[in-house]
């Protein structure tokens, strides 16, 4: 008996995908990331974190096999936000809190937000810019000290002095100091590189600037061009050799076309995209994350008196209405669109209202979902293994109630999330 079990050990520990056990996702309706309909009555085979294979009709288990019982589901795959900020979350005078929370406050607090926005139907997001709690989240959610969804976190956002960004704008003057790169701070070519390479030494995964000026900083000018193209060329050619992607915060068209033709990866909220710029991406290959909900966010947020600073609210009243737009505009004109809210400017978990949003300027439902999903996953170059219900990738499944191609509203109410293989939420 001994030695049986000795081998049973043995074999399991040699073998350990034979110890995980098989799960079948029975699928109403499969949206799988790759077709443009979707299929009726699949089976999705899940071992350990991976998807095996999706059967046509309901798969019978075998001894030990899970089921899942999702006939009445639209079933996709898990969805990915290409720009949120999990550190913090919009509040009337919130501006204070850069004064009166500690990391370990903003790192507990992002660890809500990550539950929230996980548990919302986002298995994958980037983290754009925070001061470097994001990189510590990152890092709990991957070891599972807490559930959220997988993170490609920017760390701090590299801005310059008096930019978006600079995390002392609004200070009292004897408190500003004169931070540099290791803040995120750069003013020269050298600063730039310095600042990417601190940005790798603390462990981020991509780089984000502010190409442009922003709204919710506490400085006057929201959409000037905040990077000399020499400096912006530095960023680029060093996150390269670090192997970065860079992701460009970009209101005004001056600010886009440096950051683009100096070769960023995306576009971040792009609000005044002319029609060079928009041929520059085109041109490029540089993927837009249009932010609608932060545009509609901050316009509404402005018109309540006391929620931003006076300085945010003239730029909150002419930018946020503008997103919508322009993505409309972009859409029509082929550049590729990658799904992204900027949540924590406006309320974490409420982020599928971008669907709605994107829907209501013309993008079909299923070209949206697939900016939450294929698209998203080739942004982050993980289209391999996120993106898509197919065996062999991640398995980073959800599932709502109801048809999102005749109603996208029902892509608010995510029934079912799984995350590597883990079901996290099941109704």
């Amino acid at each position: 008996m001994k030695k049986l079990y000795a081998l049973i050990v043995f074999v399991l520990l040699a073998f350990p995908a034979l110890a995980q056990p098989t799960t079948l996702l029975h699928c109403g309706t499969l949206i799988d990331g790759l077709q443009n309909q979707p299929q009726s009555q699949v089976t999705v085979v899940v071992k350990g974190n991976r998807i095996v294979r999706v059967d046509r009709g309901y798969t019978a288990p075998a001894a030990g096999d899970q089921v899942v019982d999702l006939k009445n589901k639209t079933v996709m795959p898990g969805l990915m936000d290409m720009h949120v900020h999990l550190e913090g979350e919009t509040s009337k005078g919130g501006a204070i809190n850069r004064f009166v929370q500690n990391p370990a406050d903003l790192a507990l607090e992002g660890a809500k937000h990550a539950r929230t926005t996980l548990m919302a139907g986002f298995t994958t997001v980037r983290d754009l810019g925070g001061t470097g709690a994001n990189i510590a989240l990152r890092n709990a959610v991957n070891r599972g000290f807490v559930p959220g969804p997988r993170i490609f976190t920017s760390g701090k956002t590299i801005a310059t002095t008096g930019g978006h960004g600079d995390p002392t704008n609004g200070f009292r003057r004897d408190l500003m100091g004169d931070p540099g790169p290791e803040q995120g701070v750069a003013n020269s070519p050298e600063d730039c590189r310095k600042a990417v390479r601190q940005r790798y030494k603390e462990g981020a995964d991509l780089i984000k600037i502010t190409a442009t000026g922003g709204v919710l900083s506490l400085a006057k000018d929201a959409s000037g061009p905040q990077f000399t193209e020499e400096e912006l060329k530095a960023v680029i050619e060093t996150a390269r050799d670090y192997g970065f992607k860079v992701a460009a915060h970009a209101h005004g068209a001056e600010g886009m076309k440096r950051a683009i033709r100096a070769g960023v990866t995306s576009i971040e909220h792009g609000t005044y995209m002319d029609d060079e710029t928009i041929a520059l991406c085109k041109k490029n290959g540089t993927y837009y994350v249009p932010t609608i909900l932060a545009g509609r966010t901050v316009a509404d947020s402005a018109k309540v008196p006391g929620y931003y600073a006076p300085v945010v609210v003239p730029k909150a009243l002419a930018v946020g209405p503008q997103i919508q737009g322009t993505f409309a505009k972009a859409y029509k004109a082929g550049v590729k669109i990658a799904f992204g809210t900027d949540s924590g400017v406006s309320l974490h978990g409420k982020n599928a209202l971008e669907f709605e949003f994107m829907v209501e300027a013309g993008m079909p439902p299923m070209e949206a979902i697939k900016s939450a999903t294929l698209v998203a996953a080739e942004l982050v170059g993980m289209k391999d293994q996120l993106g898509s219900v197919e065996g062999g990738k991640l398995a980073d499944i959800v599932a709502v109630n109801g048809n999102p191609l005749q109603d996208i509203k029902t892509m608010r109410n995510v029934t079912f999330v799984m995350k590597d293989g883990v079901v996290y939420k099941s109704e």
